[in-house]
């Protein structure tokens, strides 16, 4: 029989529990993203001892490797964490309440409603505005087609089904004007925005680390703590409203969530796609479907994918750094596969 941790609040309005191999799990994962955080520190043209990067990292170096560090490296790698983390949990949120393993912030729409606002923000705007206001318009575009998408599917309430096949429709139709505005911008525009929309985390510093912390650390905690929402909605929408769960309410808030998360962490890296849809399902061969445990495991290995191709990317051709997306692809893609054989052979 596994055993349990239990958290309850002194009110008893909030409790769950937690299995002590969850937490297991959880800390060996958290071991690994240290250890890839430190290679991520050390990697790079000129390859930093990982001691040395400790030293540094606590104010017991040299100072001779701080400026690489500190500037370069350290903004990037945390970057890359909280960018994977908040996928992660978008996609796991949109897995939850749409019951479909198929669903991903960049598979139903919300990616490519952020690509659609940052495009525009690039092709019309760019010099007359600071581009510091780049992740804005990004989050207004995921935040305008989830709006659409969840308008077109409602009828006396919104399905799971209908919204999945108006996201995939919504999302073709945003990647097609995306298309149309590079090919009537002029060159600059179109560079600009075609390696904004593969995904890359080249450039970040720690003021974009600053904007995008808040919006992971204030939303996955509050997931964490509706967590049990979702668990009775994955049971089926007549059983949810059984129980007094008022569905459609829920399945609107937690789908702004989800788009906050997604827009938020596509606005300052871009289209880094499939790890909203992989790293929830690593999650549960790891750890079982209850979903207060999935969130941190998601929130660590998405962020251990997006750290992992980040590394791969500015250091296995150097002296070119690519996209990050292009290595998150090459994770996600022959994943991505894989669940759809699996589905149909269900």
């Amino acid at each position: 029989m596994p055993k349990y941790m239990t958290i309850r609040s002194k009110s008893d309005r909030i409790s769950f529990q937690i299995a002590l191999k969850t937490c297991l799990i959880t800390l060996i994962l958290s071991l690994l993203l240290a250890l890839l955080t430190i290679l991520g520190l050390s990697a790079g043209s000129d390859f930093i001892h990982p001691w040395i990067v400790i030293q540094e990292l606590f104010g017991y170096g040299s100072g001779d490797y701080n400026f690489v560090l500190h500037t370069l490296r350290l903004p990037r790698v945390l970057m890359a964490l909280l960018v994977g983390a908040a996928l992660g949990v978008a996609g796991l949120i949109l897995q939850g309440i749409i019951r479909n393993p198929l669903a991903a912030p960049d598979i139903i729409g919300v990616t490519s409603g952020a690509s659609v606002g940052a495009i525009i923000f690039i092709v019309y705007f760019m010099g007359a505005v600071s581009i510091q206001f780049l992740p804005l318009a990004a989050i207004i575009g995921a935040t305008i087609v989830s709006f659409i998408i969840y308008l077109l599917s409602w009828k006396k309430g919104v399905t799971p089904i209908r919204m999945v096949l108006i996201g995939i429709g919504i999302s073709a139709l945003a990647k097609a004007m995306v298309t149309m505005l590079l090919v009537i911008s002029n060159v600059a525009a179109t560079t600009k925005a075609y390696l904004w929309l593969t995904g890359s985390l080249y450039g970040a510093n720690m003021q974009d680390v600053f904007l995008l912390l808040p919006w992971v650390l204030v939303l996955l905690p509050l997931t964490f703590v509706m967590a049990r929402i979702v668990n009775v909605k994955e049971l089926g929408d007549d059983i949810a409203i059984g129980l007094g769960v008022k569905v459609q309410i829920y399945r609107l808030f937690f789908l702004l969530i989800s788009v906050m998360l997604a827009g938020s962490a596509v606005a300052f890296a871009g289209g880094i796609a499939f790890v909203g849809l992989v790293a929830p399902h690593m999650s549960r061969m790891l750890v079982g479907r209850s979903f207060a445990a999935l969130i941190p495991v998601t929130a660590i290995i998405g962020g251990i994918i997006v750290i992992a191709a980040d590394i791969v990317a500015r250091t296995a051709f150097l002296p070119k750094d690519l996209p990050t997306g292009v290595f998150t692809a090459a994770i996600g893609a022959p994943f991505f596969i894989y669940l759809l054989f699996k589905t149909r052979n269900q």
